[in-house]
């Protein structure tokens, strides 16, 4: 039963991050071009950015969790017309 543990516990600890470099990969390339002009920021940096974050689970975890906390909000205002400076 302990190795069962163990392995569902090493198994989350690995796929987390991972599934959360997932989603902010696919969070990435779902906003549309002009989205990103409008914000400022470059799509194809951040796509490629969170792909090489993938490599490394620690590095993908912070990569995408930058991306979700300051690049993903200025995106979202974008498509809504608030621009920010």
């Amino acid at each position: 039963m302990t190795d069962l543990v163990v392995t569902v516990v090493v198994t989350l600890t690995l796929c987390v991050p991972l599934v959360w470099s997932v989603v902010a990969l696919l969070d990435a390339a779902g906003h549309p071009a002009w989205t990103w002009a409008f914000a400022g920021k470059s799509q194809v940096f951040w796509i490629a950015l969170i792909l090489a974050g993938v490599l490394s689970v620690i590095g993908g975890l912070i990569i995408a969790t930058i991306y979700m906390r300051r690049v993903r909000p200025v995106l979202i205002d974008a498509e809504y017309g608030i621009l920010r400076d």
